[in-house]
């Protein structure tokens, strides 16, 4: 079966990556030879995931053939039509379900909270990949992963798992996984959402500066200035066609030209086609839709799946119609004071390093961004930092916890972040935490659902501002949360329902999973920050 031309495309994309790369830099992912679940199984995929054989449709591109795709195809166009022919019991004897990861722990009840969350990254951790036949891009250090159906290690949650690693006294791992994503960088560009072939046409937030600053820390810029290059070409990746931009062509991928000629990002995807692991569910919602239509719609899934917030009311035109989803024109506030905080960073580490020069062009950078931030994203009306349609030249009429990335990363001037607090009181604040948006809508990144990452950010924005009166109330509701909901079940979830602490987070494309990686690590580091505050 022959490769699809975005198959060429990427391996042509890592030929001359890899023809400009120095020798010594790791090469080793060769894309073209991976296994490629909708492109190898071709008609066998499609059938297998619009018959709904596994209730979730990430459970098949994540399953490993016990033998060359090609044999499997082979031998189901051959078979698929004879009579008795059952299709689940085919993908049966052919593919290895993956196991949900860390389902196997059971939490010791005479230990403390503190140490079962400790304990548990035992079960939450991979070793080193070895190649094998599989969806999976191999890695060469050990790496923690989410947990439950999330069994390979995702971009921006790992900032929030090291937060817990580096108070459980795991730098060492904290630095594998630094190490891991310099090497994806290194060897395809970018780091991709997650270490699957099939997140590789995008990225997820860029926090890798973040969780360099976060080993800088406790090691000094000397034990990180070797992430440099690594920075320096994320950042390549993500402002990749910022010289082709003018008024006649203001986008290209995830840079768009705002209107005093300088460069903002949003969220993109490289392949408008359904998700692989999430195929029926895209096929279905585009339905009716004509193929101009379709390649929109799976663009802009496929955009917020890149933004993490997959899905929320905050990308969709009209709030209750998730055909109206229009990720790709949104300039997302969050993204851009993260992409300040890679400017900032990369300033720093290059003065460190005696690049003045570099120091100043990237300073140059990160103060144009900070003027752009505070230009269009912030709202005199609302008193809150909010996103901006740049179509239409309009900001967004969303509160949500994206707003306080801006205090996060010292953004704001100390009058916005007293006002900012009116805005999240009123609009956020609920009984066991921070809420992602007000609306209810069956989507998982809005009401009643809250996010470990959202109260982080949240919390510590309030908290560098010095109003920790709020930070403390948003971070006690949270633990009481997660402590009531482990008392329950022995379970730390990905989401929780901040509005109604009796029942279950819900919504969006799968159940509830639980692990967790970014709930345990902001849990753990929460603790440990209250109990230093209590003994001062």
């Amino acid at each position: 079966m022959q490769r699809s031309i975005w198959k060429y495309t990427q391996l042509v994309f890592l030929v001359l990556l890899f023809a400009c790369q120095p020798s010594d830099q790791p090469s080793n992912i060769d894309v073209n030879a991976s296994y490629s679940p909708s492109e190898d199984l071709g008609v066998l995929f499609h059938d297998v995931q619009m018959a709904q054989i596994f209730s979730d449709s990430k459970t098949f591109v994540d399953s490993d053939p016990l033998r060359p795709a090609g044999e499997i195809v082979a031998e189901y166009m051959e078979k698929k039509d004879q009579p008795g022919f059952s299709l689940g019991e085919f993908v049966s004897a052919n593919f290895r379900k993956p196991k949900p990861r860390g389902a196997d722990y059971v939490p010791d009840t005479t230990k403390t909270f503190t140490e079962i969350l400790t304990e548990k990254w035992g079960y939450l951790t991979r070793s080193p990949d070895e190649k094998s036949y599989s969806s999976v891009i191999p890695l060469p250090y050990k790496y923690v992963v989410p947990g439950g159906r999330f069994g390979e290690i995702y971009y921006w949650d790992s900032y929030f798992t090291m937060l817990g690693l580096q108070v459980s006294g795991r730098e060492d791992l904290m630095e594998n996984m630094l190490d891991n994503f310099a090497y994806l960088i290194d060897s395809i560009g970018f780091i991709p959402n997650g270490n699957r072939t099939y997140f590789l046409s995008r990225s997820q937030p860029p926090f890798f500066a973040a969780m360099v600053n976060l080993l800088a820390d406790s090691k000094g810029d000397s034990a990180v200035v070797k992430y440099l290059p690594a920075l320096e070409k994320e950042y390549a990746f993500w402002m990749d066609g910022r010289e082709t931009l003018n008024q006649g062509n203001p986008a290209y991928r995830r840079v768009v030209m705002v209107d005093n000629g300088l460069v903002m990002n949003r969220y993109f995807d490289d392949r408008p086609e359904p998700r692989p692991e999430s195929y029926r569910e895209d096929v279905e919602l585009a339905e009716g839709l004509s193929e101009n239509q379709k390649v929109e719609l799976y663009t802009n899934l496929r955009a917020a799946c890149e933004s993490g917030w997959d899905f929320s009311t905050r990308w969709f035109a009209i709030a209750g119609d998730f055909k109206t989803i229009v990720t790709t024109e949104i300039l997302p506030v969050d993204l851009n004071s993260l992409m300040y905080n890679l400017e900032s960073t990369i300033s720093r580490l290059k003065a460190f390093a005696g690049d003045d020069d570099g120091a100043q062009q990237f300073d140059q950078l990160a103060s144009d961004r900070k003027s752009l931030i505070l230009q269009y994203f912030w709202n005199d009306e609302k008193n809150y930092f909010v996103d901006y349609h740049w179509p239409s030249s309009a900001q967004r009429n969303f509160i949500t916890p994206a707003g306080m990335y801006p205090l996060y990363f010292g953004l704001a001037d100390n009058t916005q972040a007293q006002k900012v607090e009116g805005a999240v009181r009123r609009s956020l604040l609920k009984p066991g935490g921070i809420t992602t948006t007000n609306i209810i809508s069956g989507q998982q990144w809005d009401a009643p659902n809250g996010w470990a990452p959202l109260q982080w950010m949240t919390i510590y924005g309030f908290r560098r501002y010095g109003n920790d009166l709020l930070a403390d109330q948003i971070s006690e509701k949270w633990l009481n949360l997660n402590s009531r909901v482990f008392d329950k079940t022995g379970k730390m979830m990905e989401k929780y329902n901040v509005l109604d602490l009796s029942l279950d987070a819900g919504g969006g494309e799968y159940p509830t999973q639980d692990g967790f990686g970014w709930s345990n690590g902001v849990v753990l580091r929460l603790l440990h920050d209250e109990r230093i505050d209590n003994n001062r």
